[in-house]
C-alpha cells in the first residue's frame, strides 16, 4: 500500500476536534463571520499587538464579521511581551464596548494578551489570582468566561489551543504564566495564508520557537505518549518545512506545514517545557526581547546541558526529523546547524542583553514553572553559567 506524503494535504481544508475545535486551511479566515454567528456572538473584541494593528488581516477580519451582521472593535495596546497594566486596559475596553467574546489574532503576544483579557473580562478577579503556580480561582457563582477564539498569524507560539498566557508582572520584573482550566478556546483557526506576509527574520524566529517547544516538550521526563507523539510529529513537520518557509516565503505548503507543526508543538508542551523557556521568559520580561529569537539563542546551551539525562531521546528526535538515529552530540550539532541556517545570532549580547545580568536572571529563572520540568534539575549557579555562556557564545561559530 502506498501512503500519500503528508504534504499532499497541506492545501486542503481540515477540521480537527482535538484538543479543541481546530479549523485548518488556506483562506478560512473568510468563515469567521458565519462561525461566530453560529456561536451566538454579536460583538466580539479583537485583541492583537501594536505591531499587528495595521496589518491587512485585522481589516479583513472586521469585514468578515460585519458581513455576518456582527459588530467588533480592536484592542491593540499589547507589547511584544504583554504587561499586566495592558491587560487591565483591555478588560476595561471589553466592558465599555459591551463585547461578548475575545478573538485573539496575531503572534504570541496577541495570543497571551487576548487570553489574559478573556480571563478577567467578565469578573472582578485580579489577573494574578490566575497565576499558574496558584490554586485556580473557584468560578462557582462567577460569570462564565467569554467565548475565546484564537487565530495565530505566525507559526511559532502554538498558543492557540489552551488558555495559558505569559504576562510580565511589572512590579516584580518577571514574566509569569496565567490560566484557568475552565477557559478553553472555542475555536482555533489556522489559516496559512495569514502567515505568508511574515518577514524572513520573523519567520525564522517564530519557527525556531516552534522547534524549541517540540524539543523541550519531548525532553520533559515522564510517560505522556500523547504529548510525546505530537512533539515528534511537530519535529517532522518543522524539519521539513522551516527552511522552505524561510527561503520561499510565498510557499503556501511550507507555511501550512509550519502552522500545523507549531500547533502540534504547542499542544505537546502541556507536558511541560524546560530551562530554555525559564531563562527566556525572564530575559524577555527585563529587556523586551523577541521571545522566539531569545529561545533560539539559548537553546544550544540547554540542549547540551540536558544531554547526559536524555537517554535515547536525541536519537528518536533525530529520526523524526529524517536524520537517522544520531548520537546526542550529533543531534546537538544538527540543531546548531539549523540555527546557523536561520541566521540566529550566537549570543544574547547581540540581541541587546547586557553582560552583567546573569546572576539576576538566574535568580528569577529558577522560580519559573518551566525550570521544574527541565529534564536535568539545575542549581541557580548552573543556570547562571548557562546564561553567561549564552551571553558571550551560545554556540560554536
Amino acid at each position: 500500500m502506498t501512503v500519500a506524503p503528508i504534504e499532499d494535504d497541506l492545501l486542503a481544508p481540515q477540521d480537527w476536534s482535538f484538543p479543541v475545535p481546530i479549523a485548518y486551511g488556506p483562506g478560512r479566515l473568510a468563515e469567521m463571520g458565519e462561525r461566530c454567528a453560529a456561536m451566538g456572538l454579536k460583538n466580539p473584541l479583537i485583541v492583537t499587538d501594536r505591531g499587528s494593528r495595521d496589518l491587512p488581516f485585522i481589516g479583513q477580519l472586521q469585514e468578515v464579521l460585519a458581513g455576518a451582521g456582527l459588530g467588533s472593535a480592536v484592542f491593540s495596546d499589547v507589547s511584544p511581551n504583554p504587561r499586566d497594566d495592558e491587560i487591565g486596559a483591555g478588560r476595561a475596553m471589553f466592558r465599555e464596548g459591551g463585547h461578548d467574546a475575545v478573538i485573539a489574532i496575531g503572534g504570541g503576544s496577541a495570543m497571551d494578551g487576548g487570553k489574559s483579557v478573556c480571563l478577567t473580562a467578565a469578573n472582578e478577579i485580579d489577573l494574578w489570582d490566575f497565576d499558574f503556580d496558584k490554586t485556580p480561582p473557584d468560578m462557582r457563582g462567577q460569570p462564565a468566561f467569554p467565548t475565546l477564539i484564537c487565530i495565530p498569524t505566525t507559526a511559532g507560539t502554538g498558543a492557540e489551543t489552551e488558555s495559558t498566557g505569559m504576562v510580565t508582572h511589572v512590579g516584580r520584573g518577571m514574566k509569569l504564566c496565567v490560566w484557568h482550566p475552565e477557559l478553553k478556546p472555542s475555536l482555533a483557526l489556522l489559516d496559512p495564508a495569514l502567515t505568508v506576509g511574515l518577514p524572513r527574520n520573523l519567520t525564522a524566529w517564530t519557527g525556531a520557537d516552534a522547534l524549541t517547544h517540540a524539543i523541550e516538550a519531548y525532553s520533559v521526563p515522564g510517560f505522556n505518549p500523547l504529548c510525546d507523539g505530537l512533539a515528534l510529529q511537530a519535529l517532522t513537520l518543522i524539519a521539513r518545512w522551516l527552511p522552505v518557509a524561510v527561503e520561499e516565503p510565498e510557499n503556501l505548503e511550507a507555511r501550512g506545514g509550519m502552522l500545523a507543526g507549531s500547533c502540534l508543538a504547542g499542544i505537546a508542551f502541556l507536558k511541560g517545557l524546560g530551562m530554555v523557556h525559564a531563562i527566556s521568559h525572564m530575559v524577555g520580561a527585563e529587556y523586551d526581547t523577541q521571545h522566539g529569537l531569545t529561545n533560539a539563542v539559548v537553546l544550544p546551551q540547554v540542549v547540551r546541558f540536558n544531554l547526559p539525562v536524555l537517554g535515547d531521546k536525541p536519537a528518536r528526535m533525530a529520526e523524526a526529523m529524517g536524520l537517522g538515529a544520531l548520537s546526542g552530540e550529533e543531534f546537538a550539532s544538527h540543531v546548531e546547524g539549523i540555527l546557523d541556517g536561520l541566521g540566529i545570532p550566537r549570543s544574547l549580547k547581540e540581541i541587546g542583553v547586557p553582560d552583567d545580568c546573569a546572576a539576576r536572571i538566574a535568580g528569577k529563572a529558577i522560580q519559573d514553572v518551566a525550570a521544574t520540568t527541565n529534564p536535568r534539575q539545575a542549581t541557580e549557579a548552573e543556570i547562571q553559567a548557562l546564561i553567561e555562556a549564552a551571553l558571550t557564545q551560545a554556540r560554536p561559530g
